[in-house]
């Protein structure tokens, strides 16, 4: 077990707390057979990503805002097969609510809908992409993350997924722990932590106020215990 000690605990949504995994890839395949567009490649583009900057990105002859608020209003009304992440639900109780939010690359609205469909906590205040300038892997999500709690990012622990959300996360100065849920674990080299899954992790609020994360990590640990 590798120990770090933090003040807050930032996570990203999809493939973190909550497994949209069938459900995303069902709603982006749909859309981009309707479009004439390539569907894997277009899941595989779209994870970790605001959505309009995906079709920004991957079909620049489209309008994208138009496009973006049609595949919005299918993920938040198209639910099925959305579920929490196992140990999710177990981790963020034992978390104050005022020492964790999410940072996510959805709109607040989305980001709202997938967390109830779920089962989970939806935290007063968190990042969407209705909150930035510039999406992951910029760091502004994290950055903004941080001082939405009220903490510096290098006493932050954020918990991500994908390569783009763990280059923005390295970028703002946090210590990551990532999942293989969505990408292999051999493309999440730049995490400090790899683990399997939130059992995996284990949280305890020690005296000083501070939070204690210990996590059995799949990868030699990068930070200072």
């Amino acid at each position: 077990m590798q120990s770090f000690v933090c003040q807050g605990v930032l996570f990203d949504l999809d493939g973190v707390l909550v497994d949209s995994t069938e459900c995303a890839g069902r709603i982006w395949k749909e859309w981009a057979l309707e479009r004439g567009l390539d569907p894997e490649l277009m899941v595989r583009s779209a994870h970790g990503r605001p959505t309009i900057e995906t079709v920004r990105m991957m079909a620049p002859q489209l309008d994208a805002e138009h496009e973006a608020r049609i595949i919005e209003e299918r993920e938040v009304t198209e639910v099925d097969g959305l579920k929490a992440v196992p140990g999710a639900k177990e981790l963020l109780a034992k978390l104050p609510p005022e020492r964790w939010t999410i940072v996510t690359s959805g709109s607040r609205r989305l980001a709202t809908a997938r967390l109830r469909a779920a089962g989970l906590p939806i935290p007063e205040k968190m990042i969407t992409a209705d909150d930035i300038i510039n999406g992951k892997p910029d760091p502004e999500p994290y950055l903004k993350g941080a001082r939405l709690l009220g903490f510096k990012p290098e006493n932050c622990m954020v918990f991500e997924d994908s390569p783009p959300g763990i280059r923005a996360a390295k970028s703002a100065g946090a210590t990551i722990v990532s999942f293989p849920t969505t990408y292999p674990v051999d493309t999440l080299s730049e995490a400090d932590f790899v683990t399997d899954s939130f059992r995996s992790v284990k949280v305890e609020m020690l005296a000083s106020g501070e939070l204690q994360l210990e996590v059995q990590s799949l990868q030699p640990c990068a930070c200072p215990s």
